[in-house]
């Protein structure tokens, strides 16, 4: 039997500054956008640009980790699925809001020194409910350089 797939990867910055808040139940939820360039060149050597947004919602300890390590233009890969809401207004008109939710983040952005972090690596997965260890090897493929992205 087939298994199905939802799974969405975006490197891209923040559109601004991520915005927490806690569900009635206190289980912590950060929100962000994630703008994701790409560059083409049409038949005519015409340069083209296009950017794309995602917005992407986090939970718990990564909505936190979210919340104190992320700003607007931070570069971050982001790895989740797409869930799509939708909701009536008061006037009775459907609304439909298609979100990233997060279950891994790394950090891209390239910094000089800090204080230490008991978050290793800039590296945190939802699912493991920890950060990934130093001993651990690191996904080289993730480590591109500022002249990798498209805009």
């Amino acid at each position: 039997m087939a298994k199905d797939l939802n799974k969405v990867m975006i490197i891209g910055r923040l559109g601004k500054d991520p915005e927490m808040r806690y569900t009635p139940g206190g289980s912590p939820v950060t929100t962000f956008s994630v703008a994701a360039g790409r560059q083409w060149k049409d038949g005519n050597g015409e340069l083209h640009e296009e950017t794309e947004w995602f917005n992407v919602v986090t939970w718990n300890k990564l909505a936190e980790i979210c919340n104190e390590h992320l700003r607007k233009a931070s570069r971050v890969y982001i790895e989740g699925r797409l869930q799509t809401r939708h909701w009536e207004d008061q006037n009775g008109i459907a609304h439909y809001r298609t979100e990233v939710v997060a279950s891994d983040m790394i950090m891209l952005d390239s910094r000089g020194p800090r204080e230490p972090s008991h978050y290793a690596d800039d590296h945190y997965h939802q699912h493991d409910q920890r950060p990934q260890q130093r001993n651990q090897p690191q996904r080289d493929a993730l480590d591109i350089g500022d002249e990798d992205i498209p805009f």
